[in-house]
């Protein structure tokens, strides 16, 4: 999966926030194909950069405070004012300029590393990238906290605002440092590390990093490096700087991983997929419309063959009802709506021993009857007894029965 890698200018301390971020063309960025190699780099406003499954921003070291603590036990929209309680004298910008961010996997009431940065500032570099469409999937930074065991790891690189200075970034699993080589911190630092420190520097400044060491030093560059730190693992972007992933916002981020070339074979197969699901349903479609057509095809053969007399055929199973009723007229038996069939099945519905029917009202299909005296029970155990198709209703001692096909004819 595609990722470009997005490298943030230090954030200006003496600056409004907007400030400190980078012209529309001064931004630093990197791509890689696989997440593991660079593929290219590159320096250019958002517009002009190239499209990746994932985008992440890399801040600067000296960005990041880093602190030790035991999660208080608050849930998630909680956790940052609990966490401003717990670190509250080591923190020194005001409570509304901070942002939290915790590491993969952390639960309350456990030893975890608590990462600490400038919210304003973030929101400000999030706002400049994400108005031109960019979605920005991962903020991070490098170094972050090692893991015990792994030992140390020292990067040099220039001062921010003074090229000319060095400073030193060090981590290990007792947290992160920025010192800058002038003072007496980043030798105390250097002559306590351990034979396995990996000692690495910015190109432009290796020599000069080898000198004041005396020792080699491996030359990485920013884009390496950040790239590195992107698959670190940490994601600032929480809680309040959490990514909002609805709506339209989470159908482009959908298409842009779609688009991403690793996931090409993916695309071939969702295509060839719906391609197959189309010629098939155009295909059962087409089956059904012809069982429909052969159906109909023979409706209307059996009514040639029944009633030869007609030549022309419109509706087939209406025009072989209305030819069985005209013969069943013609022969004299009663049909389903007439009164000798409503009687007999009125006669057959009749409980024992009530009196007989006080009056008669008959239209085609539907008869009333004088009936008083009969209780909800009884009515209920007539209508059981009748046949699909057939009708009771009984009110203001009337009793209604019905056949809907008889009356709709």
């Amino acid at each position: 999966m595609s990722l470009l890698i997005v490298l943030a200018p230090p954030r200006a301390r003496r600056a409004p926030d907007a400030a400190s971020l980078p012209a529309d063309g001064d931004w630093d960025w990197a791509l890689s194909a696989d997440g593991r190699s660079l593929a290219a780099q590159g320096r250019g406003g958002p517009r002009s950069w190239p499209r990746a499954s994932r985008t992440a921003v890399v801040v600067d070291d000296g960005d990041v405070a880093w602190h030790r603590t035991t999660l208080p036990r608050a849930p998630a929209a909680r956790m940052p004012q609990a966490l401003l309680g717990v670190l509250e004298e080591q923190l020194l910008d005001d409570d509304a300029q901070l942002h939290f961010a915790l590491p993969a996997g952390a639960r309350p009431g456990e030893p975890a590393w608590v990462a600490v940065l400038h919210r304003p500032w973030l929101s400000a570099l999030l706002a400049a990238i994400e108005r031109d469409g960019r979605a920005v999937d991962m903020l991070t930074a490098s170094p972050t906290p090692l893991a015990p065991g792994a030992g140390a790891a020292a990067h040099f690189t220039p001062t921010p605002g003074d090229p000319e200075s060095l400073r030193l970034s060090w981590a290990d699993a007792q947290g992160v440092a920025v010192l800058p080589l002038a003072g007496t911190l980043a030798r105390t630092r250097v002559s306590t590390a351990s034979e396995g420190t990996h000692w690495t520097a910015t190109p432009a400044v290796a020599a000069a990093a080898e000198a004041w060491l005396g020792k080699p030093v491996a030359a990485l560059g920013a884009a390496e490096r950040a790239l590195q730190a992107a698959a670190a693992g940490w994601n600032f972007r929480q809680f309040a700087l959490a990514p909002r992933g609805r709506g339209a916002g989470a159908l482009r981020t959908a298409w842009r991983r779609m688009r991403d070339p690793a996931l090409r074979p993916l695309r071939w197969g969702l295509a060839a997929l719906i391609v197959v699901q189309l010629a098939g349903l155009n295909g059962w479609a087409w089956q059904e419309r012809r069982d429909l057509a052969e159906r109909r095809q023979a409706m209307v053969e059996l009514l040639r063959s029944t009633f030869p007399q007609l030549r022309t055929v419109l509706d087939a199973p209406r025009q072989m009802a209305r030819e069985t009723e005209a013969l069943r007229v013609a022969a004299g038996r009663p049909g389903e709506g007439d009164l000798e069939t409503l009687l007999a099945v009125a006669a057959g519905l009749w409980p024992h021993g009530m009196p007989a029917a006080s009056s008669l009202q008959f239209e085609r299909g539907r008869l009333t009857l004088g009936a008083p005296g009969w209780d909800a029970a009884r009515v209920a155990t007539a209508r059981a007894a009748l046949r699909d198709g057939w009708t009771l209703e009984y009110a203001d001692s009337q009793l209604t029965l019905s056949r809907a096909e008889a009356t709709a004819r």
